[in-house]
């Protein structure tokens, strides 16, 4: 016969099990999974809101355990996973597997465990009997652009209960973090003038100054990481840029018309989100933009922000950071170089941590996997919170 602890650790690992089983990479709809999980709290009898995009494809989940109040504790989870195309698995990356006290799937550890962690916990939240609520959110789109909670938050004290403070629960190895980074990502689209590759008196290559704008681009990124403070809890210690993708031209001997390029900005939270895209542009009319016109007056450089996430600054002595201390038996925090949605509660005036199950080591590759014992270690935290509440 299994113990209490075995039995709740057992159940933990069965939701895993069927959260993984929904391929909800980003591009992909949500909704599957978000009806399983409203199936499981119906039976439970927990009050919980659908909350929709405007697309109607995918849909955050916002559920209340305890009183119906405003105040209380809301634990935040992301439904949405990485794509698994191109990268290579020894196993069906959405069947869990276990293995040498870990668990294989995608979205084990970032970050269906702590979802399944929560949902396992909420038959003990019940017969707590709660004096605080415990408020759960699983949102979607956390691995593009972190919009899944902001219509739900947009709720707070009007729809919905307004909770206190907010735990999200990114894997931090369950230790407390009270920072991370801004993350502002830009397409840039430079446009020439096609020509003869013989004469390029004649047009105005689009590639060129491309080249010429990313190499300023990692001339800044060097600026940055020579401003870098070695005492600071990021690792890395500074700022960063980026350059993912650049694509153009049509042919070797033909002036390309069009080039464009995907790059990134993570900021430290003392560092403005348009940092880089402010220099940048400054760089582009100055020096790039008069050296493409020369030839080709209707040529053009348009940047378009395509995704901002807040950081998230250290609040020390926050509700939410005292709280988590205690939770976790530690007094020291985290300043984690990953984006989570923890900006947007703490936008909205929520004291937010984050603490999840699971090291983000392993988030994101193939064969992702958490390590059981982090589950445990997940359910003495809830159990700890419940005894907080109650």
């Amino acid at each position: 016969m299994m113990s209490e602890a075995e039995a709740r650790l057992s159940k933990v690992i069965e939701l895993l099990a069927q959260l993984v089983a929904f391929d909800t990479e980003s591009q992909k709809t949500n909704l599957p999974l978000i009806d399983f999980v409203e199936a499981y709290l119906t039976t439970l009898q927990v009050p919980f809101s659908r909350i929709p995009n405007a697309a109607g494809d995918k849909a955050a989940l916002f559920a209340t355990i305890g009183p119906m109040q405003n105040g209380g504790i809301i634990l935040s989870g992301h439904t949405d996973v990485v794509p698994v195309a191109g990268q290579i698995w020894t196993s069906d990356p959405f069947q869990l597997r276990q293995e040498a006290g870990r668990l294989y799937a995608r979205g084990a550890c970032d970050m269906k465990g702590f979802d399944a962690l929560c949902l396992a916990m909420i038959p003990e939240f019940l017969k707590a009997h709660l004096r605080r609520p415990i408020h759960l959110l699983l949102s979607y789109d956390e691995e593009t652009t972190c919009l899944g909670p902001v219509d739900t938050i947009a709720q707070f004290g009007t729809q919905l209960p307004r909770p206190a403070l907010a735990i999200v629960g990114e894997p931090t190895l369950m230790q407390v973090a009270d920072a991370h980074k801004s993350v502002a990502a830009f397409t840039t689209i430079v446009s020439g003038h096609e020509a003869h590759s013989s004469k390029p008196k004649l047009g105005a290559n689009a590639i060129e100054a491309a080249c010429a704008l990313v190499t300023e681009l990692y001339r800044l990124a060097d600026e940055l990481d020579g401003q870098a403070d070695p005492s600071s809890r990021f690792d890395p210690p500074s700022s960063t840029l980026s350059v993912g993708t650049i694509e153009g031209g049509t042919a070797r001997n033909i002036l390309a018309r069009q080039c464009r390029f995907l790059w990134e900005f993570r900021g430290l939270p003392s560092v403005s989100a348009d940092f880089a895209l402010r220099h940048m542009e400054a760089y582009a009319q100055s020096h790039v933009l008069p050296r493409l016109r020369r030839y080709a007056p209707e040529a053009s450089i348009v940047t378009r922000l395509e995704v901002e996430v807040p950081g998230l600054v250290p609040d020390p002595g926050s509700i939410a950071e005292t709280l988590g201390f205690k939770l976790t038996r530690s007094n020291r925090a985290l300043a984690v170089s990953y984006a989570t949605e923890a900006g947007r509660f703490q936008q909205a005036g929520l004291p937010t941590i984050v603490c999840g199950p699971g090291s983000i080591d392993q988030a994101h590759q193939p064969d992702e996997y958490i390590d059981i014992a982090q589950l445990e270690a997940g359910i003495g935290f809830m159990r700890r919170l419940i005894a907080e509440v109650s």
